[in-house]
């Protein structure tokens, strides 16, 4: 299944990693910055349990071997 995302809805949704490491499972889009013609130019998620922080590509997020949208 392919999600419709668009990077206007992206700030604190909530994304379950297929294959968790360190018991990272449930992460929260925290941060998105826009360039000026809208573009994606940063999306951090936070890791649930720890806190920890991390830059991604939010494309990366469409990929269902990898991520799957809200918590499960």
């Amino acid at each position: 299944m392919q999600h419709t995302l668009t990077p206007r809805k992206l700030l604190n949704s909530k994304w379950t990693a297929v294959h968790p490491q360190s018991k990272e499972k449930h992460f929260m889009v925290t941060s998105i910055e826009f360039d000026e013609e809208g573009r994606v130019i940063e999306c951090l998620i936070e890791a649930v349990m720890t806190k920890r922080e991390i830059e991604i590509n939010w494309r990366d997020l469409k990929n269902p071997k990898v991520w799957k949208m809200g918590w499960k």
